[in-house]
């Protein structure tokens, strides 16, 4: 439990800082766009909603998240979109009630997990910490698009460590998405921290690194900004390549987005 009570705690904040942005929107609000296509933020909210249930359902029902593999299985592209029109549909007072008691079931399950049992998933099993880090990345990664959708700056925290390793940790996965051979030299990532710190992953005479502040690593590796408006600087050209394609999240690679500025990185007023 110890080792994964700080992830929960970050779990928790993470979604408490979204629900702040969502729990006093009326009905229009809702329905407005999010840089996400065809998304809503009911879409967003929903599909968080619907992620925290089949996670629910893998660390307690295994039967039933085999369900819920059939069904990915059998729609692979649409079944994601599925869940989170479904879910959208819902109006906003039962829908933020569902999300909140799932955030909640979820952690509990995830704090009831027996020591070293691995949670299944749509890919490989995953510890409940992972389980929990991963959940951290989509909630930020989500409350990124209902930020953007409300014209809100959102200050970044610590908790974006959890988003940034996860992005470290899936650069072979990038690679192997795009149907390319992952480098086999390592690579040294190394992010200036919200508090001023400084977070590093890989050796630090590798030849292939990717500097610059952890939000905008985070938005790159969550694909919420395009590479040219990130204040990110990569040396080799596997570590270049890497910017391009890099994908915290599973599934298909995604689209990205659009670049919004040119001639420099875009920089966000940050609220607090």
């Amino acid at each position: 439990m110890a080792e994964i009570e700080p992830v929960l705690v970050d779990l928790e904040d993470e979604g408490e800082a979204l629900d702040v942005l969502v729990a006093g929107l009326d009905a229009d609000a809702w329905s407005a766009p999010t840089p996400a296509a065809g998304w809503t933020i009911a879409h967003q909210i929903g599909h968080l909603a619907w992620t925290d249930a089949a996670s629910l359902a893998a660390a307690t029902d295994e039967s039933r998240f085999q369900e819920l593999v059939t069904a990915a299985w059998a729609d692979p592209t649409g079944f994601v979109d599925a869940g989170a029109e479904r879910w959208a549909r819902t109006a906003p007072a039962e829908l933020l009630t569902r999300w909140r008691a799932g955030r909640a079931a979820l952690m509990q399950a995830l704090r009831d997990r027996p020591a070293g049992a691995k949670v299944p998933w749509f890919g490989p099993p995953m510890s409940p910490v992972s389980m929990a880090t991963a959940r951290i990345m989509e909630t930020w990664a989500h409350g990124e698009d209902v930020a953007d959708a409300l014209g809100v700056a959102r200050a970044p925290t610590t908790r974006l460590r959890h988003v940034a390793h996860i992005g470290v940790r899936t650069r072979d996965f990038a690679f192997a998405v795009h149907e390319l051979p992952p480098p086999a030299a390592p690579f040294r990532v190394e992010l200036r921290a919200p508090d001023g710190g400084r977070w590093v992953w890989g050796p630090d005479d590798a030849a292939q690194r990717i500097t610059g502040p952890a939000l905008d690593f985070c938005l790159l590796v969550t694909q919420r900004r395009h590479p040219d408006d990130l204040d990110i600087k990569a040396e080799g050209d596997d570590a270049r390549r890497w910017m391009t394609i890099a994908q915290a999240f599973a599934g298909a690679p995604g689209g990205g987005r659009a670049p919004q500025t040119h001639g420099g990185p875009h920089r966000r007023e940050e609220t607090r």
